[in-house]
């Protein structure tokens, strides 16, 4: 992969640094492990922004991990005592989607609307009207208003992944981020090109990022065409904040959003957060809760590894205090969640031997919780995502579908999943729904099965009977 990065006026500065930095760095760089250079070195070559990705190298050599503060938590104010990071304002302005209305186009607009359904899987021609600036809906339950949250949370990079992502869809989930995160939460966003062929991600892209307003945001191109899996995994070794956020391209992050996500990792650093999801209607782009109002609800699975998601059970639910606090959750649906990038580290990233998409939420959750960690969802955060309506020409699998010669990938994924993590008894269920994958050739997995023996890991088992998977 390769990092692209635009502040030109500090080329001078890090090239006279670089050398004292580079000296520094062999005489430290024998006090960490072996896997940490070799982390560095994943990094790639660099254009454009080199001489500061050589400093941030030295910042990953030299990472810390976050320290977790047992006990603490967020304190509820009480009712209409408005948090430390909540708005002045929840919307406002009158123009195309404001406040998250649904906006349609003129009649004579017709047909370049159809033609862009057709490329994207949604309505671009709504997108490309609708201000990147736009005012959202406060979404959440009124309760989220009064917590306030630890001033020393640890800082975020928000990873994009993207492949022929349309324009004002891409950029508005920047400027989200940008507009509604405290800024010294906000380490940065990486943006991640997975090989993407349209003409504006290119240097058109590369020239809108040097404005002064993309400061913080970098940009990663891997050289070939990865799958959602792998360049996700590119994004977080490219990342120096100490907590890496997860989200699809096409989202809009709401009012106090970071914070919520951040807080129960800085209690406890094994956590794995996950934002509450609200919807873009492909076609008008309006933006609407998901769940009813006052429900919880959290992601599980059933034996042939089907996503799904149930109604929080009474029993966790009596363990909060408040409506509005976070909840464990055996699961996610695995495009928007926050972890903690050195446990995600240790954790072995996403297996990189999980091929495109697929299984991944499964094999990140199994692993969480059985190497003692926990998951859960955020009711305070939440983010609003497009899922696509519409087949897209845009989508296609490219150069992937040669790489893997019609194996069925997501079968193959839950294959690894199923034979690292599951105790063999349970293994059994997996295979009595999807016979199938008994044939199919996973792959090696001894880096997985070394994981496992190397972590001080609860069993399958024991994790399930407890009620966490």
């Amino acid at each position: 992969m390769r990092v692209v990065q635009f502040r030109r006026s500090r080329v001078m500065k890090f090239s006279l640094l670089g050398l004292l930095c580079l000296a520094c760095l062999l005489v430290t760089v024998r006090q960490y492990k072996g896997d940490t250079w070799a982390g560095l070195v994943r990094l790639g070559s660099s254009t454009s922004r080199g001489e500061e990705s050589g400093q941030e190298q030295v910042q990953a050599a030299v990472r810390q991990a976050h320290v977790s503060h047992t006990g603490v938590k967020p304190d509820f104010l009480g009712q209409g005592v408005k948090g430390n990071y909540e708005p002045v304002a929840y919307s406002g302005g009158s123009g195309p989607g404001e406040n998250g209305q649904a906006y349609h186009l003129k009649e004579d607009q017709k047909r370049e609307e159809q033609k862009l359904k057709g490329v994207y899987g949604f309505n671009q021609l709504v997108s490309d009207e609708i201000s990147l600036n736009r005012t959202v809906p406060d979404t959440r339950e009124e309760e989220c208003r009064y917590w306030d949250y630890p001033a020393d949370l640890p800082t975020a990079s928000v990873i994009l992944v993207f492949h022929n992502e349309g324009w004002s869809t891409l950029l508005r989930t920047v400027h989200s981020i940008i507009n509604r995160s405290p800024p010294q939460f906000l380490h940065e966003v990486v943006l991640v090109d997975d090989k993407s062929e349209l003409e504006h991600l290119h240097e058109r892209l590369e020239q809108q990022l040097q404005k002064p307003y993309y400061a913080k945001v970098k940009l990663v191109r891997n050289q070939e065409r990865e799958g959602l899996i792998r360049a996700r995994n590119n994004g977080a070794v490219a990342a120096t904040g100490e907590v890496v956020v997860f989200l699809d391209a096409h989202c809009e992050v709401a009012y106090n959003w970071l914070p919520p996500l951040l807080a129960p990792i800085y209690e406890d650093r094994t956590t794995l957060s996950v934002p509450v999801i609200d919807g873009i209607n492909w076609d008008d782009f309006s933006i609407k809760p998901v769940y009813a109002k006052g429900s919880h609800s959290r992601g599980i699975f059933e034996w042939g590894m089907l996503y799904k998601e149930g109604t929080l059970p009474a029993k966790e639910a009596a363990k909060s205090s408040h409506h509005s606090e976070p909840y464990n959750a055996p699961t996610h649906a695995g495009g928007l969640f926050a972890i903690d990038r050195t446990w995600f580290e240790e954790l072995g990233w996403y297996d990189s031997g999980l091929w495109v998409w697929g299984a991944e939420n499964f094999e990140l959750s199994f692993k969480v919780w059985m190497c003692g960690g926990r998951s859960v969802w955020v009711p305070c955060s939440r983010v609003s995502h497009v899922y696509r309506g519409h087949s897209c020409s845009s989508c296609h699998s490219g150069s992937l579908a040669n790489k893997f010669a019609g194996v069925p990938t997501t079968l193959r994924n839950y294959k690894r999943v199923i034979e690292t993590w599951f105790d063999e008894e349970y293994k059994e269920y997996f295979y009595t729904r999807e016979p199938l994958a008994r044939l199919i050739d996973m792959g090696d997995i001894s880096e997985q099965l070394k994981l496992k023996r190397r972590e001080e890991l609860q069993e399958f088992r024991l994790v399930y009977e407890r009620g966490c998977l």
